[in-house]
């Protein structure tokens, strides 16, 4: 079952860093379309997600039940260095994103 989790976990991270990066190229192209604010309401979702259950992703305590391991990344196939910063590397490339986004949006 673990095995899953973090499959199913890894994928998530992998559609919501694709999200960010594609903001960013639209912000850093000045490019408004459909998929940009399918991305953005995406990781606004995620947001909220984070937020309601106080920064902990749902699928890291499910994962907890089914081995002992905690390293960063016991409950995600990332290296445990990206698992351990990932909130704040991707944070900031995500306020990065969001702010280019709306200084192009009203200059």
């Amino acid at each position: 079952m673990i095995k899953i989790i973090k499959f199913i976990h890894t994928l998530i991270w992998i559609i919501m860093v694709s999200a960010i990066f594609y903001m960013l190229y639209c912000g850093l192209t000045n490019t408004f379309n459909g998929l940009l604010w399918i991305s953005l309401s995406l990781l606004l979702v995620e947001c909220a997600v984070l937020i309601f259950n106080k920064g902990v992703c749902p699928l890291t305590p499910l994962a907890s039940k089914y081995t002992l391991e905690r390293q960063d990344n016991f409950d995600i196939y990332l290296p445990n260095i990206i698992a351990k910063y990932n909130k704040q590397i991707f944070g900031i490339l995500f306020i990065m994103a969001l702010t280019l986004i709306i200084y192009n949006l009203f200059r």
